[in-house]
């Protein structure tokens, strides 16, 4: 692969990454509830799941997708039922920093980075660019070993460059609004984003 097709595809990752969807509204709804750091294992979780979804594309197993649908609509309820539980915790923490910030960590750092993982196994978008889209990107026939080792790397800096932003924003929105009242429409605000995030990746399993 030449340096062109590794700009190519950062730069159509980063615009399809970019665009809202369940991923970001995750990462949103996680930071609004607990801030930053907390978001951090969901993130990671994302770029999992954005890696075996590049592997599978170069390997050449993009037939899974139809052959194994069904796998793929338990994956998306997974990751949706986790979300609902999520915003279930947040819209009944209490009004304190300190009660939000406990309940924002529900399940650990490992729950959260298994439901990053989850989320991006279930996105319809993100299947459909790594499957469909990226074959029209770069010649898939081409790619070795190095090649693809390079665009791991490019995809965890992209997807950490898009995301961390959105998360950070959040994050510091919330620590802006630090009174109990403010706290407490925050946190149901973010559980109504989990949720939202939750149904639109349900609603796209049938």
């Amino acid at each position: 692969m030449t340096l062109a097709d590794f700009l190519t595809y950062a730069v159509a990752l980063a615009i399809a990454a970019a665009i809202p969807g369940p991923g970001v509204i995750a990462i949103v709804a996680r930071a609004l509830g607990g801030g930053l750091r907390p978001t951090l294992p969901m993130l990671f979780g994302l770029v999992l799941g954005d890696v075996i979804y590049l592997a599978a594309a170069i390997l050449g197993l993009a037939y899974i997708a139809s052959t194994f649908g069904a796998l793929f609509v338990v994956i998306r309820y997974a990751g949706a039922a986790y979300l609902v539980w999520l915003a279930l915790g947040f819209w009944r923490a209490g009004v304190t920093a300190e009660t939000i910030d406990a309940r924002s960590g529900r399940g650990g750092p490992a729950a959260a980075f298994v439901a990053g993982l989850l989320v991006t196994l279930g996105n319809p978008k993100t299947m459909v660019f790594y499957l469909a889209l990226l074959p029209t990107l770069i010649d898939m026939t081409a790619v070795t070993v190095a090649d693809f080792a390079v665009l791991m790397v490019v995809t965890f800096l992209v997807l950490v460059a898009v995301m961390v932003p959105y998360a950070g924003l959040a994050g510091r929105a919330r620590m802006f609004l630090q009174t109990p009242r403010a706290l407490k429409t925050l946190n149901r605000f973010a559980a109504t984003c989990l949720g939202g995030a939750a149904v639109a990746i349900a609603a796209r399993a049938n």
